[in-house]
């Protein structure tokens, strides 16, 4: 079994797009409300985590695709998700709202956590049950708090 993931890294680089496009066009950044800082270490620790997992694969830490159909699997939900994604972005771009947050924190959660249980890759499983709760809370708890202090 390889060390390296060439889809997991094509997924990633994908996902990074369109917060790439975010960052660029949003001089200012992202306004965060939310302020919790064990929330927000386990996110990060998560988020990189699993960026890094989805594409290097350890043997001794991942069986690989040992279920029948697991990597058509991986590709096509992977892909769908993806591609939900991007088109959450441009469907929300103009928008700053709970729906927003949650479909853009929602999408992945569930990626990185599929990604990990079809290939079996443990160390993606554990960062993206941890990656998953935080960031989701983050990004609704702030889109809430935005939404109040605009009242």
């Amino acid at each position: 079994m390889s060390w390296f993931n060439f889809i997991g890294l094509i997924f990633v680089v994908i996902i990074l797009i369109p917060n790439i496009i975010f960052a660029y066009t949003n001089k200012d950044g992202f306004q965060n409300y939310y302020h919790n800082k064990i929330v927000e270490t386990l996110e990060q620790i998560g988020r990189f985590g699993c960026f890094i997992f989805m594409f290097l694969t350890p043997p001794f830490l991942n069986h690989g695709f040992k279920i029948n159909g697991a990597k058509a699997a991986y590709i096509i939900t992977g892909s769908i998700l993806i591609a939900l994604y991007c088109l959450g972005w441009i469907v929300f771009r103009k928008e700053n709202s709970v729906r927003k947050s949650l479909a853009l924190s929602i999408l992945p959660s569930i990626l990185f956590l599929e990604s990990g249980i079809l290939s079996l890759n443990f160390p993606l499983i554990a960062l993206a049950l941890i990656f998953a709760p935080c960031h989701i809370i983050i990004s609704y708890k702030n889109a809430i708090l935005q939404e109040e202090k605009h009242e």
